[in-house]
């Protein structure tokens, strides 16, 4: 099932839907213009991955699809930090840094919250879910 199929069999109501959509920018051109409540865009510190969240920025602020928050991963150091804000200076920014317990927990095929609760990218996706919570009203 396609995400626009997904999205548009789902029944108004006070559902909170959270997708995890394939990269790029495809399925934002596809879905109907003002479908989502709120659209994040995940992006690395990367030339490659901001220009693409860059043209996803765009796509979707053209097609109406809500707050858009930018999400920059793997961030390594002020200097990432930096680069990503610069882009993305109009929205709102969370950063998730580098962070080992990540990659210990893949390796063990468990969840980082469950591996460290205080590791600092738990932290920062936990700090995203509130900023989410608090744009749904949830």
């Amino acid at each position: 099932m396609s995400a626009e199929q997904l999205l548009s069999s789902v029944p108004e109501s006070d559902t909170v839907i959270v997708a995890d959509l394939e990269a790029g920018i495809g399925t934002l051109t596809r879905l109907p213009e003002g479908s989502v409540d709120t659209t994040l865009v995940i992006v690395e510190p990367t030339p490659r991955s901001i220009d693409v969240g860059q043209r996803a920025v765009l796509v979707a602020s053209e097609r109406q699809q809500g707050r858009i928050t930018v999400v920059a991963n793997k961030v390594a150091d002020g200097d990432d930090e930096a680069r990503v804000r610069a882009a993305f200076n109009d929205h709102d920014v969370v950063i998730v840094p580098v962070d080992p317990v990540v990659t210990a927990a893949d390796r063990k095929g468990a969840s980082p919250m469950d591996v460290d609760p205080e590791a600092p990218a738990v932290n920062a996706i936990a700090g995203l879910a509130s900023l989410l919570a608090e744009t749904t009203g949830t």
